[in-house]
């Protein structure tokens, strides 16, 4: 039989994540970076630090004392538009070819997904020291679906994830100096993943699905040393996810040594599960070099390598399940994004911004999987703002990513890699555009 190490049953590395195009399209693994249409346009830099919109909260909530008098809003949505398509060769290892899988070169097609991405902020000034502040935001998620028998579905077919945050935040103005701020995060998950079953002569679909909540803090500061000059740290803490749901299979036949193919029915398995989205801190500078022009730049490290192996617990199974609950291999690296931008004051209405950024994936070809082929990538962005009244403003900002060389390789000593599953090798090409849009009012 299968080691317990090395279940037949695959749920890849990326278990609780998306394919290249979720990985493309935000911060490295599976996180969203589209919070702001503002700090969009150029490529996030000085996002820690205060500016003209309240939506720097979602990674520095001492930034809030740069809200105007009373009540402000904000909405903000990113249009993601990916394009993503793997081809490689799948060989069939010992049980997929006693249940007839042959070599295959199907391409996945285009397994990008086109999202929306919504944030929302609002900001109300108690007095000149405190400031109120709430986040709505979907830092994880996105979505993806190859071709249903591409050469890679005994690794992944579909695979969804979908989280909303709310994030209520107070900032304290000490001094012209310094201002600190706090806050709380609420976090919903909801994970559907899917794959080829390896014992099925069908190649029919295994299922995992759950979700749950979880709660964690932010927290930063801002400092002000000259007038012209302002330095900000936030922090976003871990989140540990507990997830409920079921863990599904079709049956099939399963190889019995001295006995062999032996039938047997599907299985449904109520399963529980805690998956911790990694904490981030995240340091930016700001310089406003005269009345037009202000420069900025962003450092931004994310503890990816938190994430190890997460181990699903059965709450109860109708039948015989001989390959038990798979583990969720990650076993990623930290991740790291840098940045810089600026942006200039065309007239009192308009403002034009425009950064480079470039990011570090915390998933290499060792571990990289075919339901996350992350990579590192180039960000290239640029955006401008329209205030036609001192009250009202909007924000446009796009982005376009070029990752790096992608390649997969599940064989030999990948963790993913099962000899009776099979291996498969390709190369992802991908692109990502993203545009953003925000809508800003004071009251």
């Amino acid at each position: 039989m299968p080691s317990a190490k090395k279940k037949t049953v695959l749920f890849t590395s990326t278990a609780i994540a998306l394919s290249m195009v979720a990985g493309a399209a935000h911060a490295g693994g599976f996180a969203l970076r589209e919070q702001s249409a503002y700090y969009q346009g150029m490529s996030f830099a000085g996002n820690a630090t205060t500016g003209d919109t309240i939506s720097s909260m979602f990674w520095n909530p001492a930034t809030l004392v740069g809200a105007g008098q009373g009540l402000t809003v904000e909405s903000h949505s990113s249009f993601i538009a990916p394009v993503s398509d793997i081809d490689g060769t799948f060989t069939p290892g010992a049980l997929t070819t006693l249940n007839g899988a042959t070599t295959s070169t199907a391409p996945s097609g285009d397994v990008a997904s086109d999202a929306w991405i919504p944030a929302s902020y609002a900001a109300y000034r108690f007095n000149d020291q405190v400031v109120f502040g709430l986040g709505i935001n979907a830092p994880f998620g996105l979505s993806t679906k190859p071709e249903q028998n591409w050469a890679g579905q005994y690794y992944s077919r579909s695979s969804e994830v979908f989280t909303v945050n709310v994030n209520p935040a107070v900032a304290y103005q000490v001094n012209d100096m310094f201002a600190v701020g706090i806050g709380a995060q609420l976090q919903y998950m909801q994970v559907r993943l899917k794959s080829a079953y390896a014992f099925s002569t069908t190649a029919a679909t295994t299922e995992f699905k759950g979700e749950g909540y979880g709660f964690g803090v932010t927290a930063g500061l801002t400092f002000k040393p000259w007038e012209s000059t302002e330095f900000g740290l936030g922090f976003r803490s871990a989140v540990a996810n507990d997830l409920d749901g079921s863990y599904i299979n079709p049956g099939g036949r399963f190889f019995v040594a001295g006995v062999g193919l032996v039938n047997f029915g599907g299985n449904s398995a109520g399963i529980d599960a805690t998956v911790v989205t990694p904490e981030t801190v995240t340091f930016s500078a700001s310089h406003r070099v005269n009345e037009k022009i202000r420069l900025a730049g962003t450092v931004e490290w994310t503890n990816w390598s938190r994430l190890k192996t997460v181990h699903p617990s059965g709450t109860g199974t109708s039948t015989t399940n001989p390959t038990g609950l798979p583990a969720l291999e990650f076993n990623y690296d930290d991740g790291w994004f840098f940045s810089v931008g600026g942006e200039y004051a065309w007239n009192d209405q308009v403002t034009l911004r425009a950064g480079i950024g470039y990011e570090l994936s915390p998933i290499d070809e060792k571990i990289r999987s075919t339901r996350l082929p992350d990579n590192d990538r180039l960000w290239l962005s640029a955006g401008l703002s329209w205030a036609p009244t001192k009250h009202l403003a909007f924000d446009l900002g796009y982005s376009h990513l070029i990752p790096a060389d992608t390649k997969i390789d599940i064989s030999g000593n990948h963790q993913d890699y099962n000899s009776n599953v099979g291996t498969y090798k390709g190369d992802v090409d991908s692109q990502v555009n993203i545009i953003s849009a925000a809508l800003r009012y004071k009251f």
